[in-house]
């Protein structure tokens, strides 16, 4: 039989469990139109003490692809991320292609990070290319049937995609538990006038949202009930 602590100590677990898993569905609605963006999930389980716990796990399942009439921007078709590095050398992996010409002519994802190894943009080139390998060629005019060839944006996989660590602003590292990227040779999943959506999806989201809410209301009811019933019963003792 439990005690009136017990009841209350595992009601304000689980409430606290409640919380966290709701910030996480809070997170990726916020991210619903960020592009290449992977749902991050809180996935409870209840042990046989009457506990709450959670386990992290994102979901890397393809967004949908839609077509748009930037240059710049890339979509992944299938699985793999391109490696971006930022200007203090730290490497990290993304799926958001949504990409920019920055500093120098350079290739660089919205926030500054560099894309691959450095693919430069020569300024008076009248179109560049992307081809589905990820090969880029820079074209002097309208006229030129061969371009030259500036770079690559590369693709890489990983043994287990589903260790990878989430660092924030839709990238990902490296981890013991993932391995190291592998590149990937021979492919034709880079589709340049294209961006990934987000995988999130709104009704889900909004469904879980209101579900937990209505969970935490009778959480903090039930404390209060005990609370009331252990008070009585001390009054009850006093009396």
């Amino acid at each position: 039989m439990y005690s009136f602590q017990s009841i209350v100590r595992r009601n304000i677990n689980n409430i606290t469990q409640q919380f966290e898993r709701l910030a996480y569905v809070g997170n990726n609605l916020t991210n619903y139109n960020t592009k290449g963006y992977k749902t991050v999930n809180f996935e409870q389980m209840l042990n046989e003490d009457g506990y709450l716990t959670g386990a992290i796990r994102s979901d890397y399942a393809q967004g949908s692809i839609m077509v748009t009439s930037n240059p710049y921007d890339v979509a992944i078709n299938g699985t793999g991320f391109i490696p971006v590095v930022s200007e203090d050398g730290e490497v990290a992996y993304t799926r958001d292609g949504a990409f920019k010409q920055g500093k120098d002519g350079y290739l660089m994802t919205d926030d500054g990070w560099l894309v691959g190894d450095g693919i430069k943009i020569p300024a008076n080139c009248f179109k560049f290319e992307i081809k589905p390998n990820g090969e880029v060629f820079a074209y002097d005019n309208n006229e030129s049937v061969s371009g030259k060839k500036i770079g690559t944006v590369p693709l890489v996989r990983f043994a287990s995609q589903e260790n990878l660590k989430f660092i924030g602003m839709n990238k990902f590292q490296a981890t013991e538990e993932s391995g190291e990227a592998q590149l990937v040779k021979n492919h034709d999943c880079i589709a340049q006038h294209n961006l990934e959506s987000s995988n999130t999806n709104m009704y889900t989201g909004v469904n879980d949202m209101l579900r937990m809410n209505a969970s935490l209301i009778a959480g903090m009811r039930i404390i209060k009930v005990v609370d009331d019933m252990y008070n009585k019963s001390i009054n009850i003792r006093e009396g």
